[in-house]
């Protein structure tokens, strides 16, 4: 089992035909995804060349939008790699169109854009992970997004993170169990996908056995999912929460992260997860550590 994703999902790209949609479209392939086509309006008719997991040739069909991608190939997940200016336009198309997942990999969406295209969402079919965010992946199957495939493979963790670097290196720490599936939700003030979907969606699954969670300072996303997991999680959850070091009342580099009047601190969101019975590591090897012994000890 997995949550949003699995070998069954047909995704397309939508910016195929740019750079880092190539790049990344060919490494989601490798990775054993089923990509399907991709939607670039101004060269809708015509084909890109990748290779398949095995090594073969895959022409995929490029799309003039969603819609007609969908009605064609049937996808299911769209991976949006376009550029910030034309972000919230693609999203609002891609729900429009109905489409069941779309994961926003664009860094550096204005954070009005996102507001509206959120807002434009709610009560419609789309579930959007990111903006700015590494996607989702659930090992062995599928890949939504730029994580590396290789540094994991499948198993009975849960993760859930708001950085992209850290959810690497936690699926790499914890290489040796492997994963369910692992999201990155990313870190900007809003967006599509919260801790606590995820945490709801790996309490449902039968096989996600643990669950590691990762936050930032800034926000209060981290004590939210906290009065969320005292409340409605029942499997062990480990935590780490990226800041401890961050100077008070500074922007850091992801665009949530501010901490303001004490609020949002990462010793304040340590000590929120810790009253719900969330074991927090100081560092992500002790993260990892943390989750490894629970693990060993089912």
């Amino acid at each position: 089992m997995s949550i949003f994703l699995n070998k069954d999902s047909k995704v397309i790209v939508q910016g195929i035909t740019g750079g880092e949609g190539t790049k990344h479209t060919a490494l989601m392939l490798k990775a054993g995804t089923n990509v399907v086509g991709g939607v670039n309006a101004r060269k809708a008719g015509t084909t890109v060349t990748h290779k398949d997991a095995d090594g073969n040739d895959v022409e995929l069909p490029v799309f003039g939008s969603v819609a007609e991608a969908i009605s064609t190939t049937g996808a299911d997940v769209s991976v949006a790699f376009v550029p910030p200016a034309f972000t919230k336009d693609a999203v609002v198309e891609a729900i429009d169109a109905e489409i069941g997942l779309l994961v926003i990999i664009t860094e550096g969406v204005p954070v009005q854009d996102s507001a509206e295209f959120w807002a434009y969402a709610q009560g419609k079919k789309t579930r959007i992970i990111g903006p700015n965010c590494p996607g989702i992946i659930t090992p062995g199957e599928a890949l939504a997004g730029i994580t590396p495939a290789t540094i994991s493979g499948t198993g009975p963790i849960g993760l859930v993170s708001k950085s992209g670097t850290l959810t690497y290196q936690m699926m790499f720490e914890l290489r040796d169990f492997g994963f369910t599936t692992a999201i990155g939700i990313g870190g900007d003030p809003i967006i599509g996908t919260t801790h606590i979907d995820a945490l709801e969606a790996f309490e449902a699954d039968p096989d996600t056995k643990a669950i590691v969670m990762i936050g930032e300072i800034g926000g209060d996303a981290e004590e939210k999912a906290a009065a969320y997991i005292q409340a409605h999680v029942t499997k062990p959850v480990v935590g780490y929460v990226a800041g401890f070091t961050a100077p008070e009342g500074k922007t850091m580099g992801h665009a949530g992260a501010i901490v303001a009047d004490g609020a949002g601190t990462a010793q304040g969101k340590k000590e929120a997860l810790e009253a719900a019975g969330v074991k927090v590591g100081k560092t992500p090897s002790e993260t990892a550590q943390l989750m490894r012994d629970i693990l060993n000890a089912l």
